[in-house]
């Protein structure tokens, strides 16, 4: 008996040698020759790289103090900023991010505070600048349909397009009253204060009939081959110009205009001095003692009426006809031969 435990106890040995005979790797052959090396990678790019290209200080500090010696910051610093909701939209922080937001500033504001950075800036759309294009936070850079005529879109294919949204008029040109009369029932009567896309566009003045050809829409030079920002916000000078004063700088302009920055509108000054003594002896336009132009509450012939929007129409453009010359030019320059002529 105690021979078969013996014999089975060294079965069991011997087995137990062979399991772990089979399952112990094998004995290592030749070592093989060594694979080609992969191609190196490039080396990674710091993740706020690409951000601080514009957040920094010294370009914060650059847009800051040019934006002292802009229109907007003149408006802050006289203490304007319009809480009616039909003048919030563009004259306060909190109607221009209402509308940009919703389409619309639903009531009175409250309090409102003037434009400042954050009226025009929120967030990127994007962060991928170099597919889909630099947007600078800007709250609006779709395409904008004229407050007047929203069948009509203005789309300067950028960041322009932030600026459309309020420099357009507010109001269409008079209409004759089936009696050949117009009745001006404001003194803040005209396009408003903003016309500058539209001129651009050369479209909202009143095209009275004229030796002066009025142009295609769409065709000034100024529309067709640059923008709001390329002209208006180019490289500063000490900060007096470009950036954020939105005043065009001669850098700006001689960039495409190689023999130096354009000069006046030929005769355009002289026109408009002359309309505006017309317009005067009419009553319906009236110049006051800081040279400021601003229309009469009356009624008129329709001509004298459409001849003051169009004097109105090109002095709040502000551009002394630079936006578009021979649009300006048409308007003016038929408006006064009309009158004279009646």
């Amino acid at each position: 008996m105690k021979n078969m435990k013996l014999l089975s106890l060294l079965v069991i040995v011997a087995s137990s040698l062979l399991f772990v005979q089979c399952t112990t790797d094998p004995i290592a052959g030749v070592p093989g020759e060594d694979g080609a090396d992969g191609l190196d990678g490039m080396d990674g790019v710091n993740g706020t790289t690409e951000c601080a290209t514009c957040h920094n200080v010294t370009t914060s500090d650059a847009v800051h103090a040019s934006y002292l010696f802009s229109g907007h910051a003149a408006g802050a610093a006289a203490g304007y900023a319009g809480g009616r909701a039909s003048c919030a939209r563009c004259h306060s922080n909190e109607g221009f991010i209402e509308y940009t937001t919703y389409g619309q500033v639903a009531a009175d504001i409250d309090n409102p505070t003037p434009i400042s950075c954050t009226t025009c800036h929120d967030m990127h759309t994007s962060f991928d600048f170099e597919g889909d294009g630099y947007d600078y936070a800007l709250r609006a850079i779709d395409p904008v349909k004229l407050i007047v005529d929203e069948s009509y879109e203005i789309d300067y294919a950028g960041t322009s397009n932030a600026c459309a949204n309020c420099h357009q008029p507010r109001r269409s040109g008079p209409v004759d009253n089936g009696l050949g009369l117009f009745e001006v029932t404001s003194s803040h009567w005209g396009p408003h204060h903003g016309p500058q896309t539209t001129m651009l566009e050369g479209i909202q003045g009143m095209e009275i009939a004229g030796g002066e050809e009025y142009p295609a829409i769409g065709s000034a030079s100024h529309r067709t081959g640059s923008s709001c920002t390329s002209c208006h916000m180019g490289e500063t000078s000490g900060q007096i110009d470009g950036n954020h004063t939105w005043i065009p700088t001669p850098t700006a302009c001689t960039t495409c205009h190689t023999n130096g920055a354009p000069g006046e509108v030929t005769g355009l000054k002289e026109d408009m001095a002359a309309l505006l003594v017309l317009l005067e002896e009419a009553h319906i336009l009236h110049m006051d003692e800081e040279g400021a132009v601003h229309p009469v509450e009356g009624t008129y012939t329709i001509l004298e009426a459409e001849a003051a929007w169009n004097y109105l129409f090109v002095y709040e453009d502000a551009s002394n006809g630079t936006h578009n010359p021979k649009y300006a030019k048409a308007l003016i320059k038929n408006s006064l031969d009309a009158l004279n002529a009646n």
